[in-house]
């Protein structure tokens, strides 16, 4: 969830001391970093028990958690490979950047109602403050990068 948080703050350009083009550098790091964050904590799951990543990873889990969690997961691993294959799409970047941001969007989504079910992970009140911030922080670097403008036509 941390990394969730520095992510839009980063690319919104919302932290001080850190020009435009190095908050992108660094935003793209980390963004490889959560991937592999996501993948760890999949394979630690797998560890303790296979039966609930296989339930999880099928959508057939009881738990209503896990469902939120596999979605979360998915959207890092499609925004990972958006961004990996970003110069050989055709793609304008006006195109890749909504692409880019709405999977941003599942993943904040996905993470917070993952993070806010499971019980005994943070102090309830921490995690609610954590989950907002991130929330908030994507938000913010939505509508200040104009991701969803409307774009006028050129004639």
């Amino acid at each position: 969830m941390a990394l969730l948080l520095i992510q839009p703050l980063l690319v919104g350009g919302f932290l001080p001391g850190v020009p435009a083009q190095r908050g992108r550098r660094i935003h793209s790091i980390l963004g490889g970093l959560l991937a592999l964050a996501v993948a760890a904590h999949v394979a630690g799951l797998w560890i303790t028990s296979p039966p609930d990543v296989i339930d999880a990873l099928l959508f057939a889990s009881p738990t209503p958690f896990s469902f939120w969690g596999a979605i979360a997961m998915w959207a890092v691993f499609g925004t990972a490979l958006l961004a990996a294959l970003r110069r050989r799409l055709p793609l304008r970047v006006h195109t890749w950047r909504r692409g880019h941001a709405a999977f941003a969007g599942v993943i904040v989504l996905g993470s917070v109602v993952h993070a806010l079910l499971i019980e005994g992970t943070m102090e309830p009140v921490s995690r609610v403050g954590l989950c907002a911030l991130v929330i908030a922080a994507t938000i913010m670097a939505i509508v200040r990068l104009r991701v969803f403008a409307k774009r006028k036509k050129s004639p």
